[in-house]
């Protein structure tokens, strides 16, 4: 059992140690700070999405704007789409691709962005709503574990974290850059919360 453990282990440091090297990675990971900065600057909104784990982490991005993460501060406008009645409503009604989407038509304004997370890039309610957005001249952030042409030709800012086989490492590596966009989001609203370090030897 212990060397399934460590080779579990070895396979996320592996995973993490690629998105650390990678150029073009940590270059998406900061334009996309940057823009939900912009928006937040500007009174916008943020709306976040994905199935399953997808969800879950769309779930905890929105919440920690709303509420917190590190100190208290002001709340930040973030909303994840996940309430089961629009869900099975629309999912029932028109369809499970349109379950992002019609979100989006109803709640979208110009100047808002969009969260957009697929592990695979392929998902269809993802695209869906990508392509909605973007019609409703929203920003859009995707994050994907596998280039796809169509969703980044779609997106402001795509961030790819290739994980390997499985979505689970790419899953791993999405709620990091979660969370390193809120805190630099933190950082530039927020600079109290995030003192300079001395610099007495």
């Amino acid at each position: 059992m212990k060397q399934h453990i460590v080779a579990s282990l070895t396979e996320a440091q592996t995973a993490l140690e690629s998105l650390l090297n990678s150029v073009d990675g940590l270059a998406a990971i900061e334009n996309a700070a940057q823009l939900l900065t912009q928006v937040f600057s500007h009174r916008g909104r943020v709306y976040a999405c994905g199935n399953g784990g997808s969800m879950c982490d769309a779930m905890h991005f929105a919440e920690e704007l709303t509420g917190r993460y590190r100190l208290d501060r002001g709340a930040l406008a973030a909303t994840a789409i996940s309430d089961a009645g629009h869900l099975t409503c629309v999912g029932n009604d028109l369809g499970y691709e349109q379950v992002f989407s019609r979100y989006i038509e109803a709640h979208g304004r110009p100047g808002d962005c969009l969260v957009a997370l697929s592990t695979s890039g392929t998902s269809k309610n993802i695209v869906r709503a990508a392509e909605v957005a973007k019609s409703l001249d929203m920003h859009v952030i995707t994050l994907s574990g596998r280039q796809n042409a169509a969703l980044a030709a779609l997106s402001d800012v795509y961030v790819c974290t290739p994980g390997g086989s499985f979505a689970d490492r790419v899953q791993e590596l999405h709620i990091k850059v979660l969370h390193i966009l809120i805190e630099l989001i933190e950082r530039h609203f927020f600079p109290d919360n995030y003192p300079t370090p001395s610099n007495n030897s």
